[in-house]
């Protein structure tokens, strides 16, 4: 067995401070012993569970993972939410280091296909943030550390079928290796702070939609779940993630929120190489008002305008042929014209939310004139009654347009710029372009640390003239960040039945299970062998 023990010693004089590396100390013996003591009672146990399961070659990948998750969480479940309060993180002078570590293993059973479609893979992205607050100035200096552990080799084969899962995407995207990890700075910024403006500058994180904080709870809850990062985010849910390099501009009075943002996205969210940029720069301004119509009634609206441009000689992801498009090396410039509106009103019955979205676009795919929309329809209901599990049930509808024909010279298909596309497809098999959802959810939040999710899904295409579209815009300069499938004249995509579960540990740690199940509709079936695909995952998080 190998132990490791990560020490530190802070030194630290009346203008400076470093981090010394040859006189080490534990800053963190005392709370991290007591919970290590449960790690090292299930060690032979998860010894002997992995010994068994290297005599079960099928599966051998998932048990060897699934221990390793288990032995990893022992120290978290051992520290449970009805313990002492949670250290402070720590402080040299008025300098603030924390950090946070989030640990998943992904299994995967993709459509079908030549290739290798079903295996599992862990990834681990570890955060070490040094930051400095005061009345007028803030800045912090964050790097991330992802490791990619036992990707799939045989999961990229060749088009239609293309990459078999995000597994297939993460090798492909790093030298087709199986292992892989870098360290880079996710984070280096300074922000400038008066009574109503934040100037921000440098590298940060941004995503659109959540400007604003609304004093409604169901109000936030849906700027985090159902209107953030539709259009801009940073890819949380993949193990690098992405951020931005530029300035972030907010003014805020009373009800009202104005936001200016001009920047460069990082290279990242499947590659673990997140130093440099794509040249795909982006420039957004939104204002945002919350109204309240009553104690009972209030509501949030946001109109906002994006200019994005992709300079990149690569290869554009349409519904042209491979010669036209290889022939079309011109720019992309798209302006995006839109706004939401989101209400919630307490009634006898309980709290009704209703929201609406939607989106324009405009300008230049290369050599095609760009025009292009999608819209959203949501409403809401948390009932009075069964008030242990506090339900939530919720649907609506999303549409984004696809290209109905090639060879017209306009580009028809919506384009969704730089999201987060997991926020709206928890299994990511598709995403906003030419696609149609109809959707309903039901969430059950039992206890304050516990979130139950239940949704399903019916997905079709647009336009069965286009592509059945995947991925979350540019992350590479030599990969344009979407990738398509032909739909074979068919538009029903596939059925999704997914479910998840959410417990926080305590206030610094949380464990999350989620299982979606595809049941693929004829555009899938024309492509792959198998037209039902699950996928789960086993997540761990910690922060400090």
């Amino acid at each position: 067995m190998i132990e490791s023990t990560l020490q530190l010693k802070v030194e630290r004089s009346d203008s400076t401070f470093r981090l010394s590396q040859d006189s080490i100390v534990c800053l963190m013996t005392e709370r991290l012993d007591a919970r290590y003591t449960l790690a090292k009672l299930l060690l032979p146990v998860l010894q002997d569970f992995s010994l068994l399961a290297s005599q079960m070659p099928i599966k051998k990948t998932f048990f060897h993972l699934l221990a390793f998750l288990l032995l990893s969480a022992a120290p978290a479940l051992s520290q449970t939410s009805d313990g002492p309060p949670q250290q402070q993180p720590l402080q040299v002078g008025t300098v603030t280091f924390s950090g946070s570590i989030r640990e998943r293993v992904e299994f995967w059973d993709w459509f079908g296909g030549k290739g290798e479609n079903n295996y599992a893979f862990s990834g681990t992205l570890a955060q070490f943030a040094l930051s400095q607050t005061s009345s007028s100035i803030d800045w912090k200096v964050d790097f991330a550390a992802p490791f990619l552990l036992g990707l799939p080799n045989k999961a990229v084969v060749p088009a239609p079928q293309g990459q078999l899962g995000l597994g297939g995407s993460y090798y492909a995207s790093n030298s087709s290796n199986r292992f892989a990890a870098m360290i880079f700075p996710k984070e280096a910024y300074v922000r400038f702070k008066s009574e109503h403006t934040r100037t921000q500058i440098g590298r940060f994180e941004f995503g659109e939609g959540a400007e604003g904080k609304a004093s409604n709870t169901t109000l936030s809850a849906l700027k985090r779940d159902r209107i953030g990062q539709r259009l801009i985010g940073t890819f949380g849910f993949t193990d690098i993630q992405r951020s931005f390099d530029g300035a972030n501009m907010a003014f805020a009075e009373g009800p009202w929120t104005v936001t200016a943002v001009g920047a460069v996205p990082t290279r990242g969210v499947y590659q673990v190489d997140g130093w440099g940029w794509v040249k795909t720069p982006f420039a957004y301004l939104s204002a945002t008002r919350e109204v309240t119509h009553s104690s009972s009634n209030s509501a949030e609206w946001r109109l906002f305008g994006i200019y994005y441009q992709d300079f990149r000689n690569v290869l554009k992801t349409d519904n042209r042929s491979a010669a036209a498009r290889a022939a079309d090396t011109g720019e992309i410039r798209i302006g995006t014209y839109g706004g939401h509106y989101i209400q919630a009103i307490e009634t006898r019955s309980g709290t009704v939310d209703l929201l609406a979205w939607g989106a324009l676009q405009s300008g230049a795919w290369g050599s095609l004139a760009q025009r292009s929309g999608a819209a959203a329809l949501e409403g809401g209901l948390q009932p009075h009654f069964a008030n242990k599990v506090r339900p939530w049930f919720r649907g609506g509808y999303y549409y984004g347009s696809g290209d109905g024909n090639s060879k017209d010279g306009t580009h028809g298909t919506f384009f969704a710029i730089l999201p987060t596309p997991r926020v709206y497809a928890r299994y990511p098999f598709f995403n906003e372009m030419d696609n149609c959802d109809a959707f309903g959810e039901m969430i059950l939040r039992p206890s304050k640390s516990t979130t139950v999710r239940i949704d399903g899904h019916h997905l079709s295409l647009a336009s069965a003239k286009d592509l059945w579209y995947t991925g979350g815009g540019a992350f590479q300069p030599w990969t344009f960040g979407y990738q398509g499938r032909p739909s074979n004249g068919k538009s029903d995509l596939a059925n999704l039945y997914d479910a998840s579960l959410d417990y926080a540990l305590n206030r610094v740690s949380s464990i999350g299970f989620y299982f979606g199940y595809a049941q693929g509709g004829d555009v899938i079936k024309a492509i792959y062998q198998h037209a039902d695909s699950p996928f789960g995952f086993i997540e761990l998080n910690y922060r400090f």
